[in-house]
């Protein structure tokens, strides 16, 4: 394993060993504290753009299932196609695995996706400073490549230092790839370079639209099918309705169909609405869905500021002009059902990521045990008259989810989906599917 170092923004550096694919990266540093569910967390694309610190100690003894697909494109076992994290941190990392569903291990998995992980990090200290100071930037840098950098910076000015000091003054790059003595080295060398001296902020960044899909995908029963942001409200709605036809779904124009706004969809979320028996339109996040004829709007998680998800906010908006609509919101979907209603949105000092966050439903003395996986809340005290809470943190007190007084309008900032964790609200679908 080659010696890794995790930098902080403040300076505070975490060294440890690298189990995964080797390449400098850099991201906003978080941490969960579930004790399971590795391979749900990493394919979440909320995390998009965040170093994953997991503060269970023991990693990867339970290895990795196997990436299947379903007949409608699902994956079977991950909440995406794909990892979504930029890291993962661990105290321990377990080369050997047993699992009845396994298939290969953690670190051959972060391999092939080519996803850095480290292990050996003191990850009770790390949690520490990031509740103390707050979520912050990080850098992930191989040890080896920081001496080689500093050592080609010297075989490049050939250790004239007024020639140095001229080219950092003119702004010229450190290391030279053309006429680099490291050969195939040079381009790591870079990449490590360039990751030591980011400066990028989290927030500034629209993960949303990295992660949501591009196309309109429909899901009907055990079937999916694309089709083109680009055609007409004709062109769309007739489709829809020839394809269903095509695929010869039972009592398709019976089916009720919700419009899935994809922020960074998990996977789970979609399963948990097929299995009710509805048609979900799942479309891009900036998409105006409004052209579309469907009986219920849903609003999924994603990573990322939602102050950067203003195009969808403003479709939400045209949506609640017909106030029998019913609309359900998740996560992010929460956060931005907040914002088109009126209310203001902050970030947290460090999140809430886990599976054991209490939750109470306002005006009842109903608890529920939840998985959650987010960084920004909405701000109570800026929900307009027709807003009130509907759930509350038994935390912190911030807020869980909110509902309209007349309106069938309700969100959830926790997962009702879990996967992976505690399923004690997946009521919240079937209260959704008896609305539409």
């Amino acid at each position: 394993m080659r010696n890794v170092t995790l930098i902080l923004d403040d300076g505070t550096r975490f060294r440890g060993q690298s189990f995964g694919y080797e390449k400098p990266v850099a991201g906003e540093v978080v941490f969960n504290t579930a004790m399971t569910g590795y391979p749900e967390s990493l394919t979440d694309p909320s995390y998009a753009g965040q170093l994953m610190t997991l503060t269970y100690p023991l990693v990867g003894n339970y290895g990795v299932p196997p990436f299947t697909i379903e007949g409608n494109g699902l994956a079977t076992f991950m909440e995406s196609e794909k990892i979504h994290a930029e890291a993962i941190i661990v105290s321990d990392y377990s080369e050997n695995y047993s699992h009845w569903n396994a298939v290969e291990s953690l670190a051959d998995w972060l391999k092939r996706e080519h996803v850095p992980g480290i292990t050996g990090i003191d990850t009770r200290e790390l949690t520490k400073v990031l509740r103390e100071h707050g979520v912050m930037m990080g850098r992930i840098v191989f040890d080896d490549n920081e001496e080689l950098r500093m050592k080609n910076e010297e075989s490049t000015f050939g250790g004239n230092e007024e020639l140095r000091i001229k080219n950092e003054e003119s702004g010229c790059a450190a290391v030279s790839h053309g006429n680099s003595s490291f050969g195939g080295e040079a381009d790591i060398l870079h990449s490590s370079f360039s990751v030591l001296h980011s400066s990028f902020n989290y927030s500034e960044v629209n993960y949303v639209d990295r992660v949501s899909c591009k196309d309109i995908i429909v899901y009907a029963g055990d079937k999916s099918y694309s089709l083109a942001t680009v055609l007409s409200k004709e062109e769309l709605n007739t489709s829809i309705a020839q394809l269903d036809s095509s695929f010869f779904i039972p009592h398709s124009s019976l089916r009720k169909k919700v419009v899935l706004v994809d922020c960074g969809v998990k996977t789970n979320i979609l399963r948990c609405l097929l299995k009710r028996g509805v048609e979900v339109i799942r479309v891009p996040w900036d998409y105006d869905f409004n052209l579309l004829q469907f009986d219920g709007l849903f609003i999924s998680n994603g990573p990322g500021d939602p102050d950067t998800c203003d195009a969808a906010v403003q479709n939400i908006r045209k949506a609640m002009a017909n106030e029998k609509l019913p609309i359900f919101g998740i996560c992010m979907g929460n956060q931005l059902l907040s914002k088109a209603g009126g209310a203001k949105i902050y970030k947290l000092k460090y999140g809430h990521r886990s599976h054991n966050q209490p939750v109470r439903m306002v005006g009842t003395e109903r608890c529920f045990i939840t998985s959650q996986n987010h960084g920004y809340a909405v701000d109570n005290n800026t929900l307009g008259a027709d807003w009130e809470p509907l759930f509350v943190n038994m935390n912190d007190g911030s807020n869980e989810g909110i509902r309209h007084k007349r309106n069938p309008w309700f969100s959830a900032q926790f997962h009702p989906e879990a996967a992976s964790g505690p399923t004690d609200t997946e009521f919240l679908f079937d209260e959704f599917v008896k609305l539409l």
